[in-house]
């Protein structure tokens, strides 16, 4: 996931960064509304992180402004203000989700997953293509039951494709989903490499290439087609 954090405190925000970033995401933090809708406009995230005391106009207010806009950028609301009209004024405001300061890393990253998954039509902890399956709370892939071993890279790759099984991707959407702003920049051979990975430790047909456009998910292959085997019955 590509997320952003809009919290002001930096000894809030500067660990729910790092944290999200060792599991595996992808994470710009900033101070304030104004930087956030900025890097909206630049990034496509995958999911926002919101607290409401900010410094200038207040996240309450910044929600209202994008919703208006026509955004539909799922939400998580994390604040101190724990009362129930304010719980129902965020959520009404636009918010997918309400949460209450203090709260861990692990919380966090399992409330953003059961956003995604809501938002995407996915009721499955664990997702399914033909004889692949990928969990993403353990982030751990499995191909014809057998479990495969990607960096974090691979890993990201291959959850951007699953999140989207019928469109093609650009590369450069794909590297802004893979790569925030906090690391330097990839090597422009980056997304080919890490494509070349995953065909070579999954199926090479895991991951399609549309020439001039980009990649997608490739077709689901079952577990007997991938293994050559017929099914029975087959002649």
């Amino acid at each position: 996931m590509r997320l952003l954090i809009i919290e002001d405190d930096p000894d809030l925000g500067e660990p729910l960064a790092l944290g999200l970033r060792q599991a595996g995401h992808g994470v710009d933090w900033f101070r304030d509304g104004a930087q956030a809708d900025a890097a909206i406009a630049a990034a496509p995230y995958d999911a926002m992180v919101l607290d409401l005391g900010l410094p200038g106009a207040d996240g309450m207010t910044w929600l209202r402004r994008w919703r208006e806009r026509g955004s539909t950028l799922p939400v998580l609301i994390l604040t101190a203000r724990d009362g129930v009209e304010q719980r129902i004024a965020g959520l009404d405001a636009g918010a997918d989700d309400y949460l209450i300061k203090p709260i861990s890393v692990d919380e966090l990253a399992a409330r953003l997953r059961a956003l995604l998954r809501r938002t995407a039509g996915r009721a499955q902890a664990v997702w399914s293509h033909g004889a692949l399956d990928y969990d993403p709370a353990a982030r751990r892939v499995r191909w014809q039951d057998r479990e495969v071993e990607l960096t974090a890279r691979e890993l990201a790759l291959l959850e951007v494709l699953m999140s989207h099984p019928q469109r093609v991707l650009s590369k450069e959407v794909l590297l802004e989903k893979l790569y925030d702003w906090s690391g330097s920049e990839p090597e422009s051979n980056a997304l080919e490499v890490h494509v070349h990975h995953l065909r070579r430790k999954i199926h090479p047909g895991i991951v399609r290439t549309v020439r001039g456009v980009g990649y997608a998910l490739g077709e689901a292959v079952g577990a007997s087609e991938a293994t050559g085997r017929r099914p029975k019955g087959a002649a």
